[in-house]
């Protein structure tokens, strides 16, 4: 069976907004910024997950980043984003499980997007 990557899903509605992750072929749902959020993330078995690079300009998600868990050297594990721009893939540090949430994941995926107006921009005036 194909492993799939688990995708957050933002909403907002009246102004609110709301975040949560549905686990791969279950019926579980996790809230963002909750605890069970932070024992998901500290689980052994979770090691990814795609959170979407939203274009408020625009009015629709322009891609995915991926968040990964990586192991540090000198040991302890602390979450990644990745995100390829033009033919370069671009690596944002996050932090500890207890770091992440809506609102850290949110700035990320606006920097990758400033990243990819950036080389929109270059290219047009090359």
């Amino acid at each position: 069976m194909a492993r799939t990557t688990p995708r957050i899903w933002v909403v907002e509605w009246g102004g609110q907004r709301r975040a949560e992750v549905q686990v791969a072929c279950s019926e579980r749902i996790i809230r963002l910024d909750t605890p069970e959020w932070e024992r998901w993330l500290e689980e052994p078995t979770t090691s990814s997950f795609a959170y979407p690079v939203y274009d408020r300009r625009v009015g629709y998600i322009r891609g995915w980043m991926t968040v990964r868990k990586e192991c540090r050297s000198r040991g302890g594990h602390y979450w990644v984003a990745y995100r390829r721009v033009g033919k370069r893939l671009c690596k944002l540090y996050l932090g500890h499980s207890t770091e992440i949430g809506l609102s850290q994941l949110g700035d990320a995926a606006a920097r990758f997007l400033a990243m990819a107006d950036e080389k929109e921009v270059m290219l047009r005036k090359a």
